[in-house]
């Protein structure tokens, strides 16, 4: 670092930034992902878990046709955040095991984040907790920047290098753009470190002194800028990745473009628990073809509470092809999430079930594609029709959050809906439900189901979502609520339960006159 006329100079990968995007993950752990204030839906709905599950059904296939049926696959989730996809690969990947019926290798998941505060709430997530105790799923607090082994939380299990048998599946969506990277600059055919400038506002400065702001308070009063600076190291003989920067020397001018060294390291941490490699599985704002990154200007920091860049996947590509890997990137530019596979192990070209699983379910309409028609949808909701609403819906894996986002359309459709689309749409909201995945946000997918299920005269089950909706919602329940579980039970002929809920009701709203007026007639009667 160096000080220059009030502001500060910093190499890129040691600018206060990173610390700050550590401080915000550490200090909120799984509020971070408080409706959306960090994105997660685009990486961890289900239809890229979906997608996910088949590519490890496919990779647990490859080792099973090569005689690998007794060692366990351990597939590490880095960042798992929120816990979301873990929740849906390993619910998805049951139920294709269930539905194959064939002789796989076991496998455990491991969910690893670096707030240990995230890797305490899921031990005890009520979703989570039924696959821990099968052995299905394990925990660990790791960092992916410098830790080297995994210490496993419910199986007590410390995974060293080598300890493995079978290749590690490692799931990084959204990681490799949100931890340091390096970032580089080519000008006549020479390597420069573009060097940034941090500044603040005065009154920005004071309170940072002063412990004043939070991690993204200022992270928004921070503006960067760059400084060219020579640097020969990158372009000596024995530079680790010299053969890729003199890729870049040649390809490339006046192009800036980040260099992702401890995503390098991170792989080849990861390559070293195994004797057999790894497989990489992941989805991030990030570029494999080289052409996107030439004449490009410096990064932009994106921010949504902690900050994220561009991936250079180009780069993951170039270093583990030239290592005999495999690589399954799409063809076609991505538009939202770029979706990759790396195979790093022997003979990757005979893993045939994993190349196929990757074109069925990523390449020729993936994770990507399917947002690019969400955008289209959202457009368009108010006009869906109840059969085109529940095409998506399936097309998306039941996903609740498009349930909660569609709910007053589909109440309004009802009323016209034929025995059929009931009885699907009925089905639906119980296989929704069955493979959802709570987190701390602001609706309630219990009193949507309820409310839903109640027009449609299924009182048995609207009684039931409703009485959980007003469980999650600890007093805080509407009136309409109260109502819909009095008009249940006494289709139930439950009458104890619907006088019970009238008066919860009138508690309320004491002016109700059709509660008022029905409960003195059953006092009466």
């Amino acid at each position: 670092m160096t000080v220059n006329n009030g502001s500060q100079r910093y190499r890129f990968t040691e600018a206060p930034f990173w610390e700050l995007q550590r401080q915000y993950y550490e200090q909120l752990g799984l509020k971070a992902w408080n409706n959306d204030q960090v994105p997660q839906y685009i990486t961890c709905n289900p239809m890229i878990a979906n997608a996910y599950a088949e590519m490890i059904m496919g990779i647990m296939q490859d080792r099973a046709s090569q005689g690998h049926i007794e060692e366990t696959v351990y597939i590490v989730e880095l960042g798992a955040g929120a816990g979301r996809l873990a929740y849906h690969v390993i619910h998805e990947l049951c139920e294709l095991l269930d539905y194959a019926g064939k002789e796989l290798p076991p496998f455990r998941y491991v969910m690893t984040d670096l707030a240990m505060s995230n890797v305490t709430a899921w031990q005890q997530h009520p979703k989570l907790q039924h696959y821990a105790a099968e052995g299905l799923l394990d925990f660990a607090r790791f960092d992916a920047v410098n830790d080297t082994e995994l210490n496993l939380f419910v199986s007590g299990l410390t995974i060293r290098p080598g300890d493995l048998q079978q290749p590690v599946v490692v799931v990084a969506n959204y990681v490799f753009d949100s931890i340091p990277q390096e970032l580089l600059y080519i000008g006549d055919g020479r390597v420069y470190e573009a060097d940034v400038y941090v500044e603040y506002t005065e009154k920005a400065a004071r309170d940072t002194v002063n412990g004043k702001l939070k991690p993204a308070d200022e992270l928004n009063q921070i503006s960067l800028r760059y400084e060219h600076r020579r640097e020969p190291a990158y372009e000596r003989e024995d530079y680790l990745y010299r053969d890729l920067i003199s890729l870049y020397q040649e390809e490339l001018e006046d192009s800036h473009f980040l260099f992702p060294v401890a995503g390098l390291t991170c792989l080849e941490r990861m390559n070293g628990l195994s004797q057999s490699g790894f497989v990489l599985l992941t989805a991030d704002k990030g570029d494999h073809l080289l052409d996107n990154w030439k004449f490009a200007e410096p990064p932009i920091l994106t921010l949504h509470g902690s900050f994220s860049l561009m991936a250079n996947y180009h780069a993951f590509v170039h270093v583990f092809e030239q290592r005999g890997a495999l690589a399954l990137f799409p063809e076609q530019h991505y538009r939202n999430i770029n979706v990759g596979c790396i195979i790093h192990v022997d003979n990757a070209k005979r893993y045939y079930q994993t190349k196929l699983a990757y074109r069925r379910f990523i390449e020729r309409y993936g994770p990507d594609e399917f947002f690019s028609l969400k955008e289209l949808v959202d457009q368009h909701l108010d006009t869906m029709s109840l059969h085109h609403f529940m095409s998506f819906w399936r097309l998306g894996g039941y996903d609740a959050e498009f349930f909660i986002q569609s709910s007053k359309r589909i109440s309004s459709l009802l009323p016209d809906a034929n025995d059929e689309e009931i009885e699907d749409l009925h089905r639906g909201i119980e296989r929704m439900w069955s493979a959802y995945y709570v987190m701390a946000q602001r609706y309630n997918l219990a009193m949507d189901a309820g409310l839903i299920l109640f027009e449609m005269d299924k009182y048995e089950d609207a009684k039931r979502y409703l009485q959980i909706a007003v469980e999650e919602e600890n007093g805080d329940v509407v009136s309409t609520v109260f109502y819909c579980l009095a008009v249940c039970s006494f289709e139930l002929e439950q009458e104890d339960d619907g006088v019970h809920y009238l008066k919860e009701l009138l508690k309320l709203e004491p002016d109700h006159e059709e509660a008022a007026a029905l409960l003195e007639g059953l006092e009466q009667g």
